[in-house]
């Protein structure tokens, strides 16, 4: 996890505090940083999953559990 958090710290740094800064006040870091979760988490293209958004990977996840047959209404089930 901390390789993780690693990794996204790096990312942050060169990809808003560098491209959008200096900022003046706390309220436009607040903003920026913001504004850039946003991003990472619904927009980005990402390698590791096909160059699909993180949004349009877990849509296609959730669509494929959902298209797996499911049981008749009264069918019996083994677990």
């Amino acid at each position: 996890m901390n390789a993780l958090a690693e990794t996204v710290v790096g990312l942050y740094k060169p990809e808003c505090m560098m491209i959008d800064g200096p900022f003046r006040t706390a309220d436009e870091l607040k903003l920026a940083t913001f504004s850039w979760v946003h991003w990472f988490k619904e927009n980005r293209l990402h390698s590791s999953i096909g160059y699909l958004t993180p949004i349009e990977k877990q849509d296609e996840y959730y669509r494929d559990i959902n298209s797996q047959s499911q049981p008749a209404l009264g069918e019996l089930i083994f677990h």
